[in-house]
């Protein structure tokens, strides 16, 4: 009797090892897996996640000042003024002002200054550099960076004056923007239309500034 007592324990024993011996393969190679496994997912998972984030439509945020792709533009023509005798492009829906010959288009930080005056003569780089940067000067605030060249646009032969300078404090907020201008002078037959177009100067308004100057039509 305890001869057969002896033998259920030693066949109980192997028995108990066996399935520890099983338990502690699987659990190795479940470890194995494991450790390999979430490697292997976590670096696909991260790949499918940002090719998921850089394959869906990215949500739209402008820097500051920079105008929407969608921006619509109609044809403006002065009613009254000195002068009345052109067309020019302006962004739809911009607030517009306006004193004597001088009509202005106004949306968050950008603008469209239009400015028709009497001339004897055609501007030149010359004339813009010796007369009109020193006006500008004295007007814009920490007026900078100035430089002068003549162009062609649609409308012909064009004096340009690009420049810096800060922007009117805001009454609101009381900030103060860095401006990047872009000054076009056109000329026909004793008039002078000046068309000046500012935003922050980290701005891309590349293609609608291009827009508006290219535009410009003597009527």
């Amino acid at each position: 009797m305890a001869s057969r007592t002896r033998t259920y324990a030693v066949v109980g024993l192997a028995l108990v090892a066996a399935v520890t011996a099983g338990c502690s393969g699987t659990g190795s190679g479940s470890g194995s897996g494991s450790t390999t496994s979430p490697a292997g997912s976590s670096s696909g998972g991260g790949g499918g996640g940002g090719g998921g984030q850089n394959s869906a439509a990215p949500t739209e945020s402008n820097p500051p000042g920079d105008i929407p792709d969608n921006q619509a533009f109609v044809a403006y023509q002065p009613s009254g003024g000195s002068f009345a005798g052109f067309t020019v492009k302006v962004p739809e829906g911009w607030a517009r002002t306006g004193q004597g010959s001088t009509t202005v288009f106004t949306d968050k930080l950008n603008t469209v200054k239009i400015t028709a005056v009497s001339a004897a003569a055609a501007p030149t780089t010359g004339s813009v550099t010796s007369k009109v940067i020193p006006q500008l000067r004295s007007q814009v605030p920490k007026f900078a960076a100035p430089k002068v060249s003549e162009m062609t646009r649609h409308a012909g032969r064009v004096v340009l004056l690009t420049y810096q300078g800060d922007s009117t404090k805001d009454p609101v907020t009381g900030k103060v923007v860095r401006d990047a201008f872009e000054r076009y002078a056109f000329y026909r037959a004793g008039h002078e239309v000046d068309l000046t177009l500012s935003g922050p100067v980290k701005a891309d308004n590349v293609d609608p500034w291009r827009i508006v100057s290219d535009s410009f039509a003597w009527r």
